[in-house]
């Protein structure tokens, strides 16, 4: 077994922009939508995006080209075949770190220790203040300065507000069996085999993350074995995690590492045998132990009830909809940490040992102690 963990901090990142570079949105007109108006073919597809009248603000704008033509009249009429792009207009993104530590390099592969608060894949607000784009950035850079450099790609995800060990692919191949490995883990847990059947290989894959929770934990080790699933949401497209007998089967094993009875909390160790979103968060406040300060989930595994700003009709410069004040529940404030990572090198199958330092507050008194002396030596 090989401790991967490299002892010099090398970091990337660079300062993020102040405006993103915008979206481009592209359609073809169906022959059922021949003989309409681009008003009423954006009006009627995309209502979620923005109201009517958003949409006339867009086409106004100059947003929308038909068959690669600016036009500004709303009733133009469209014929099938055509092609439609709609331009949303740049935008600030909410503030996220951009500084990523390398805890892991080779020729196939990369670990990461990812900060909380940055996401890892564009989506919703967040298009380009994402891991991804620091990553192309990172490697644009190399690129220019030593020749041609694979483009590395995460190959799984963590949630915004969690931290530590990302996994990402520098070649095709790796990212193959990457993705392979935790596919396989949630294999393990959500097949079945019939009698007589080869048994499933050993895990290439181990996950240890580290939760600060509330309350203490009776059990000094147990397994959650709760379904997880999607359950409609307000605001929230394709709905939000929560624990579901008709969900798809997760399993997390949990280890007290400390207790403290003073402030009401403890520190746990969390091996994940599946990857559910928020399966963690889920988890462990299905037993009535949520993660502190979560701002989403509370005991039973389901989401609190969450107030929206009320918006009046008014559009935003790009006419969609004014988006709300606060944020959507769930973002970040808790603190979960993915802490370590046992995997079969994807080319060699070397066993690597890959560890990401973990915050203060998620330090047991003696690992605080041990960090302490080590800094004074």
């Amino acid at each position: 077994m090989s401790d991967a963990v490299q002892s010099c901090d090398r970091r990337f990142g660079l300062p993020w922009p102040e405006l993103n570079g915008g979206l481009s949105y592209e359609d073809v007109v169906a022959p059922s939508d021949d003989g309409s108006t681009l008003i009423e073919f954006y009006g009627s597809k995309y209502r979620c995006s923005a109201p009517l009248q958003g949409w006339m603000q867009r086409i106004r704008n100059g947003q929308i080209m038909v068959d690669k033509r600016v036009t500004t009249n709303p009733d133009e009429q469209l014929r099938a075949g055509l092609k439609l792009v709609y331009h949303r207009l740049p935008w600030k993104e909410p503030d996220a770190p951009c500084s990523i530590e390398i805890l892991y390099e080779d020729d196939h592969m990369i670990a990461l220790n990812k900060p909380s608060g940055l996401q890892v894949l564009p989506g919703g607000l967040f298009q380009q203040r994402t891991v991804l784009s620091q990553l192309q950035w990172w490697e644009r850079k190399r690129t220019l300065q030593m020749g041609h450099e694979p483009q590395p790609v995460p190959v799984h995800r963590l949630g915004r507000g969690t931290s530590g060990i990302l996994l990402c692919a520098k070649t095709k191949i790796a990212k193959s069996r990457l993705s392979a490995y935790f596919a396989d883990g949630t294999s393990l847990i959500s097949g079945t085999r019939n009698v007589g059947m080869e048994p499933k290989p050993a895990r290439k894959i181990t996950k240890f993350y580290r939760a600060l929770v509330d309350g203490i934990l009776a059990e000094d080790e147990l397994i959650i074995s709760q379904p997880i699933g999607a359950a409609k949401y307000s605001g929230v497209a394709k709905g939000l995690y929560v624990a579901t007998t008709s969900g798809k089967p997760a399993v997390s094993k949990v280890k007290v590492l400390q207790r403290d009875v003073e402030r009401h909390r403890t520190i746990v160790q969390v091996e994940i045998q599946s990857g559910r979103p928020h399966q963690i968060r889920i988890h462990l406040s299905f037993i009535g132990h949520p993660l502190i300060c979560d701002p989403l989930y509370v005991e039973g595994g389901k989401p609190r009830c969450f107030a929206f700003d009320d918006v009046e009709e008014s559009f935003a410069v790009d006419g969609g909809h004014v988006r709300p004040q606060h944020a959507l529940p769930g973002d970040c404030g808790y603190f979960l940490h993915a802490h370590q990572v046992i995997i079969s090198h994807p080319m060699t199958d070397e066993v690597l040992t890959i560890t990401a330092p973990l915050p203060s507050i998620l330090q047991t008194q003696s690992e605080a102690l041990d960090s302490s002396k080590s800094s004074m030596e």
